[in-house]
């Protein structure tokens, strides 16, 4: 229960010296300490009207960057160009400096949008920057894989990519089909965890009649080091006049089919793999629901 000042007989006495303890620059810790008064309510209403002395107020950890937005706007720069030069937000930057007058426009139209151009470029850049760490530390976590990991990854990775058996339609067979040349190097390497001789893979390009074909098929045969003997025939894709392409440029190659002869067996063991990791994360799931 906090006291009254009846409690301290010398009320005004005591407010005399802690006001005086205040202004020679004593906090409110070095008051209470010295004085013996271990009431906060009591302490605070001693110094009310009191300022505490300047070495007790910690820093705010925005002030240089608002400081330097106020002093960028008086020299006439723009919410566009303070918030690309400190690397802040617009609403930081508005709440800084809405109180100090609005620069005059010296630009032309076009000098202006070139600015805002820059301001935005230099976000984009800021984004990138922060995107490309983010990825950097995820691949660094991933570390070393351990033949198991990279067993249970690949049957993933097969059963999200590859072909599958139907009900309707029985195709017991192993065909991996992909543009991305890392998921290839990682299904090549599941194969050879698995034991899967590289001579019993065919190979089979497949792309848009308008792109460079050549190009990619060399490109593919590189990739995975084999022979062009053990490459079909490229599949070409007709092209649509109405309709525009977007993949187009040097990064695009196509797509790379990869099929596993005699692969029987193997498409029968990639599935009950697949079904063994789904009843798996079944039973871990089931103590979190209930």
């Amino acid at each position: 229960m906090a006291h009254s000042p009846s409690k301290y007989a010398d009320f005004e006495g005591l407010r005399e010296k802690a006001v005086a303890l205040r202004r020679a620059g004593r906090s409110l810790r070095q008051i209470r300490d010295e004085l013996k008064i271990f009431n906060n309510d009591i302490l605070n209403q001693l110094v009310k009207g009191e300022p505490p002395p300047e070495w007790t107020k910690r820093p705010r950890a925005k002030d240089d960057l608002r400081a330097r937005a106020r002093e960028l706007r008086l020299q006439g720069w723009t919410y566009d160009r303070i918030e690309a030069e400190l690397g802040c937000s617009r609403s930081s930057v508005s709440l800084w400096v809405r109180d100090l007058p609005r620069p005059e426009r010296k630009r032309t139209p076009e000098a202006a949008a070139a600015n805002a151009r820059r301001g935005w470029e230099a976000k984009l850049r800021i984004r990138d920057e922060e995107r490309q760490r983010t990825k950097a530390a995820a691949k660094q976590a991933v570390g070393d894989l351990s033949p198991r990991e990279l067993f249970l990854v690949g049957v993933g990775l097969y059963w999200a990519e590859g072909g599958k058996d139907k009900p309707y339609e029985r195709r017991e067979n192993v065909t991996f089909v992909n543009s991305d040349a890392g998921m290839i190097e990682v299904f090549l390497a599941w194969l050879d965890l698995l034991g899967i001789a590289r001579e019993r893979l065919r190979f089979s390009v497949m792309i848009h009649e308008t792109a460079d074909v050549t190009g990619a098929e060399e490109y593919w045969a590189g990739l995975v080091g084999a022979d062009r003997s053990q490459f079909n025939k490229t599949t070409l894709k007709k092209h649509n006049p109405k309709t525009a392409r977007k993949n187009i440029g040097e990064s695009y190659r196509g797509c790379l089919a990869i099929k596993v002869l005699k692969g029987a067996d193997l498409y029968r063991r990639i599935e009950g793999s697949w079904y063994g990791i789904v009843e798996s994360a079944r039973e871990a799931d089931q103590p979190i629901r209930t």
